[in-house]
């Protein structure tokens, strides 16, 4: 459980930051090429931006089990 937590705390904490040190990331890794071509102009910033609320979509999903019964649903459709 302690573990969770921990890992709760870290994925929401990233999440966040990517969000919020967008333009400091940025600077630092540079443009990326692909997330250029497929966004257009400025499109590292929207990938940053989507990595930041996805970080935090799946940590969310993952804390309350919803991953667990997601993902193999969609891995492994029945039928």
């Amino acid at each position: 459980m302690f573990q969770k937590i921990i890992y709760f705390l870290l994925g929401i904490g990233g999440g966040i930051a990517c969000l919020v040190y967008t333009d400091r990331i940025k600077q630092f890794t540079g443009s990326f090429a692909f997330a250029e071509s497929a966004f257009g102009t400025g499109g590292t910033y929207t990938f940053l931006k989507l990595l930041g609320l996805g970080l935090i979509v799946l940590t969310i999903m993952w804390i309350t089990g919803t991953a667990e019964r997601l993902i193999p649903g969609i891995l492994l459709p029945t039928g």
